[in-house]
């Protein structure tokens, strides 16, 4: 997905044992909980992507327990702090986690499959244009007609940025290395969506400038 050499997060990371606690993640995590809620599945299965700390997928997992939730990060101490999470979390529907690099034509769930959402949150702007690109091609792939896939994050519109701090946010980004960057949604994904057989279906403004976006499959 991304070579995490330089860095795997944009903050510092409070540790407990193995568990990671992202302080982006105590300020947003409720905002975004509510918005799965209001537009993702109630039921089924859910295939996280980019899970990070593990604190995400036990937030919303403990909020639905009709849906079965798997996470997993490509990153090795992510994966470890996911584990930890999901063990002191404790919850029968929360399992993981998964290697999965979505730049990869396969990604080990495909006897898994068809899930009936993916979740990508603050992944694609701190990884090359390719895993976008794979994650989109992954959702038509593993996605059942009707699945949804659901993206949190910051996005320009239309080639231009929401608020000046997310243009001074895609500048830093860039800095840090030049195949990063805030994507597009009309310029960047709304093309990856219509290959994909993806349909945007809602776009949901959150605090601090970032976006809900969720697509539907055909």
């Amino acid at each position: 997905m991304t070579d995490r050499s330089k860095e795997i997060a944009l903050e510092a990371r409070n540790a407990a044992g193995e568990k990671l606690f992202s302080p982006s993640v105590a300020r947003n995590r409720d905002a975004i909980k509510n918005a799965f809620l209001e537009l993702m599945p109630q039921r089924g299965a859910i295939l996280e992507i980019g899970g990070g700390t593990g604190e995400h997928a036990t937030h919303i997992a403990a909020a639905l327990p009709g849906v079965r939730w798997r996470t997993g990060d490509p990153d090795p101490a992510s994966r470890s702090s996911i584990a930890a999470w999901i063990a002191s979390a404790g919850l029968e529907n929360l399992s993981g986690p998964h290697a999965i690099d979505v730049s990869q034509s396969v990604w080990g769930v495909e006897n898994d499959a068809p899930f009936d959402g993916i979740v990508s949150i603050n992944m694609i702007h701190i990884a090359p244009i390719a895993a976008a690109e794979g994650l989109f091609a992954g959702a038509s792939r593993l996605l059942r007609p009707g699945g949804k896939l659901f993206l949190y994050g910051p996005f320009s519109r239309n080639g231009i940025h929401t608020a000046p701090s997310n243009q001074a946010f895609d500048a830093s980004l860039k800095s840090r290395d030049a195949r990063w960057g805030v994507r597009d949604l009309e310029q960047d994904l709304a093309p990856l969506a219509q290959k994909s057989a993806l349909e945007c279906e809602a776009i949901v403004e959150m605090p601090a400038n970032n976006l809900s976006v969720v697509f539907r499959k055909s």
